[in-house]
C-alpha cells in the first residue's frame, strides 16, 4: 500500500536533494495536489528555499568543525584549541650564527650594542645579521675580542606601548608576522618621566609565578601575529597605568640564508673601524612559522608531557618545539643502546642518559653550539639523574639492481619509457616510505611497487646493496667504525674470499704508499686493504680491522688516509663502503636514516620472450640473479 509523506525530510543538505524533498512534501499537501512545480513560478521559490537551506546546512557543518582541533581548518581556530591545551605556537625563526668579533684598537674596553649588524650573502642575495644583546669585553693583547657572538638574520626593531589602564581593549602586538618571537627581550619602564625599567622574561611555568613575578605571555593572535600580555597581580606582576612597555626582537627572512657562512662588520662597533669578524658555526635554524598540521600533532602531545621529559614521546615532542628545522627526531633511553664519540652507536648500555638523533630541514646534522643549545633548552624539562646527549644522524643507503620482465603486447610503450616510469616509482617509494627514523624497506612490498608501475610489467628481480660513508681525517692514522646496522650475508666462513667477500669501497691512497687502495673482506671477519696489479687484487694489509656479520659492524684498525678518490665522477672528501646485506628488508636503528640511492640504484628492462612468444620464447629467456654481486660503485 503507498503511503504519503506529510512530514519534510531533513537529512540532506545537497541542494538537488532538498529541492526534491520540498517537492514531495508540498505535493502530499491537499492544497498543491497535481500542481505542476516545474513550470509554475513555485519553483522559483523552491530554488531559494533550497538554496537557503543548502547553505545553512553548509555553514553548520563548516562551524562544527571548527569546534575541534583534529577538524579544524582555520588557523586561527587551531590555534585556539592549542591555547587551550596550554601549548603555544613557534613563530618564524631566523637563521642563527655565531661569530668571533676583533676590534683592532688600543682602546681598554668596548660595548657592541643590541642590533650591531653584520652582512653576508648567500648567492647572489644579501642579508644582514643583528646581535640582540648588548656586550662588553676588555683589550686582550693588540685587539678586543667578542667570543662566540650569537647573531640573527634580520632587521632588530623596537616597539613601544604606553599602558593605558582605562582602555580595556588596549593590546601589545607584535605587529609583523616574520617576527621569530624567540629574540623578543621586554622591559617595562616606570614612566616618561622616571626612567627605572625593569626586565620581563617568558612565562614558562605559572607554579613558581608570584605577585613581584616579572613575566610576560605571548599568545598567536590574527593573521599570525603575536601577542604579549601580562600577569594579574596574583600570577605575574600586573602592569600599571603610564607605564612604558619596551618591546625589541628580530623580523626575518626565515630560511632565506639558512648556511652563510661569511660575515662583515657593517660599520664601526664603538667607535672602532678595524674589525675582524670569524665564523664559528654557519647559519643555520631560519624556518616558516608552524603549520596547522604540526599544531595539530604537537599540542595534544606537549598537553600529554605535562611540562617534563619522561618518556621518548616527551623528548620528541619538547625537540620540535625547541629547534624549529626539526624535520625527523629520533630518540632512545641508555637502556637501550649508547654513543662513544670515536665508535659511535652501540648495543652497550648506558643508563642515565637519554640520546637523541635529528634530522633537519636543511639536511645537515647540527653543530656543536646547536647541540649544546639543545641540551640547554631541554634542561628545565628534564628528570635530574638523566643527561640528554644529542647524537648526529647516519644516512644508511640503498643500492637497488632492479630488472624486469614487461609483455611488449600489452603496451605501446618502448623499453625505455617503462624504465623512465619504474625510476619514478622507485623515487616516490623514498620519499613515502623512508628517509626518516625507523623506517623499513620492505622488499616484497618494494617489488609489488614495480609490478604495479604498468599492466605490462610482469615481474621484477630486485636486488639489495647497503652502502654508508667515512670521512677520514687526513693528517694521522685513525681507527673508524661503519653501522651498517643489518646482518651482513656470511652463509660460511671464508665466503667469496677470493673474489673480495662482500665488502667494498672506493679508492683512496694511504701514507708511503702510491696505489690506488681498496676495501675488501676474507669472509672469516678480517677487514682488508688491496690494490690492483693489472687488475689482480694485491693485498696491503690482510688484517685491517674486523666485520661482525651478525650485527652489521665494520671496525678498521687505525690507518693513515692521505687523500681519498672521486665518487661518482666528482670530487669527494669521503670514501663509500658497501656491504650485501643477508635479508632484502632493511630497517633502520637509532641514529639510522635508510633511503635509496638513487644515483647509483640501475633499472633494466627486458621483454618476456615466453610471454610474446609461447611456443618458443623459453630457449631465449634469460633471467637476473636474485644475489647482489659486490661492486665499488
Amino acid at each position: 500500500m503507498a503511503t504519503t509523506r506529510k512530514r519534510l525530510s531533513v537529512t540532506e543538505f545537497d541542494f538537488d536533494e532538498v529541492k526534491d524533498n520540498l517537492k514531495i512534501f508540498m505535493r502530499n499537501q491537499t492544497e498543491f495536489k497535481d500542481y505542476d512545480f516545474e513550470g509554475s513560478g513555485l519553483s522559483a521559490l523552491l530554488d531559494v528555499l533550497a538554496y537557503n537551506t543548502h547553505y545553512l546546512g553548509f555553514n553548520a557543518n563548516m562551524l562544527a568543525n571548527e569546534m575541534f582541533l583534529d577538524s579544524s581548518q582555520l588557523r586561527s581556530s587551531v590555534v585556539s584549541h592549542a591555547k587551550t591545551l596550554g601549548y603555544t605556537t613557534r613563530s618564524a625563526t631566523a637563521a642563527k650564527a655565531t661569530v668571533d668579533v676583533f676590534l683592532n684598537t688600543s682602546n681598554t674596553s668596548a660595548t657592541m650594542p643590541a642590533g650591531t649588524v653584520f652582512n653576508t650573502s648567500v648567492g647572489d642575495e644579501s642579508y644582514q645579521f643583528v646581535t640582540i644583546k648588548s656586550v662588553t669585553a676588555s683589550l686582550s693583547g693588540s685587539s678586543i675580542v667578542f667570543d662566540d657572538v650569537d647573531i640573527y638574520e634580520g632587521s632588530y626593531v623596537s616597539t613601544r606601548y604606553t599602558a593605558d589602564t582605562q582602555n580595556v581593549e588596549q593590546r601589545f602586538i607584535i605587529n609583523d608576522e616574520r617576527a621569530d618571537t624567540t629574540t623578543i627581550s621586554i622591559t617595562v619602564q616606570n614612566s616618561a618621566s622616571d626612567t627605572t625599567s625593569n626586565a620581563h622574561t617568558l612565562a614558562t611555568d605559572i607554579s613558581g609565578l608570584t605577585s613581584t613575578s616579572n613575566v610576560y605571555f605571548l599568545q598567536e593572535v590574527e593573521n599570525g601575529k603575536y601577542e604579549v600580555y601580562f600577569g594579574d597581580g596574583v600570577l605575574g606582576s600586573a602592569i600599571e597605568d603610564g607605564n612604558i612597555i619596551i618591546i625589541n626582537y628580530v623580523v626575518t627572512n626565515k630560511g632565506a640564508s639558512n648556511r652563510a657562512d661569511t660575515f662583515t662588520s657593517s660599520s664601526a662597533i664603538d667607535t672602532v673601524n678595524s674589525v675582524n669578524v670569524v665564523t664559528v658555526s654557519n647559519a643555520a635554524g631560519g624556518s616558516e612559522p608552524e603549520s596547522i598540521e604540526s599544531i595539530k600533532y604537537n599540542a595534544p602531545l606537549d598537553y600529554a608531557s605535562q611540562g617534563r621529559c619522561v618518556t621518548t614521546e616527551d623528548y620528541k615532542t619538547y625537540v620540535k618545539q625547541l629547534f624549529a628545522n626539526t624535520q625527523a627526531v629520533s630518540v632512545w633511553g641508555g637502556e637501550d643502546g649508547s654513543f662513544n664519540p670515536v665508535t659511535g652507536v652501540s648495543d652497550v648500555p648506558e643508563y642515565g642518559k637519554i640520546f637523541i638523533s635529528v634530522k633537519s630541514t636543511t639536511g645537515l646534522n647540527l653543530n656543536e653550539i646547536q647541540k649544546a643549545q639543545l641540551v640547554t633548552d631541554l634542561s628545565p624539562y628534564t628528570v635530574a639523574s638523566i643527561t640528554p646527549v644529542v647524537v648526529d644522524a647516519e644516512t644508511l643507503s640503498i643500492i637497488l639492481n632492479v630488472n624486469f620482465k614487461f609483455d611488449s603486447n600489452k603496451t605501446i610503450s618502448s623499453k625505455e619509457s617503462l624504465e623512465t616510469l619504474v625510476q619514478s616509482t622507485i623515487t616516490n617509494y623514498n620519499n613515502d616510505y623512508l628517509k626518516v627514523f625507523n623506517s623499513v624497506f620492505r622488499h616484497s612490498q618494494f617489488t609489488s611497487l614495480i609490478d604495479d608501475t604498468d599492466s605490462s610489467i610482469l615481474s621484477n628481480i630486485t636486488t639489495v646493496t647497503l652502502s654508508a660513508s667515512y670521512t677520514p681525517n687526513t693528517v694521522g692514522s685513525y681507527s673508524f667504525t661503519v653501522h651498517f646496522g643489518n646482518q651482513l650475508y656470511n652463509p660460511h666462513s671464508g665466503h667469496n674470499s677470493m673474489s673480495g667477500g662482500i665488502i667494498s669501497s672506493t679508492g683512496f691512497r694511504i701514507q708511503g704508499n702510491t696505489n690506488e687502495m681498496f676495501f675488501d673482506d676474507d669472509g672469516a671477519g678480517n677487514l682488508r686493504i688491496y690494490y690492483l696489479v693489472t687488475g689482480a687484487r694485491t693485498y696491503h694489509d690482510s688484517n685491517a680491522g674486523t666485520i661482525d656479520y651478525s650485527s652489521g659492524l665494520l671496525s678498521a684498525n687505525p690507518v693513515y688516509i692521505t687523500a681519498v678518490s672521486n665518487i661518482d665522477g666528482s670530487a669527494s672528501s669521503s670514501i663509500r663502503l658497501t656491504a650485501i646485506p643477508s635479508s632484502n628488508d632493511i630497517v633502520s636503528k637509532r641514529n639510522q636514516i635508510v633511503e635509496i640511492d638513487l644515483v647509483n640504484t640501475s633499472v633494466s628492462g627486458g621483454q618476456d620472450t615466453i610471454a610474446v612468444n609461447t611456443t618458443g620464447g623459453s630457449t631465449s629467456f634469460v633471467t637476473s640473479p636474485s644475489i647482489a654481486s659486490t661492486s665499488s660503485y
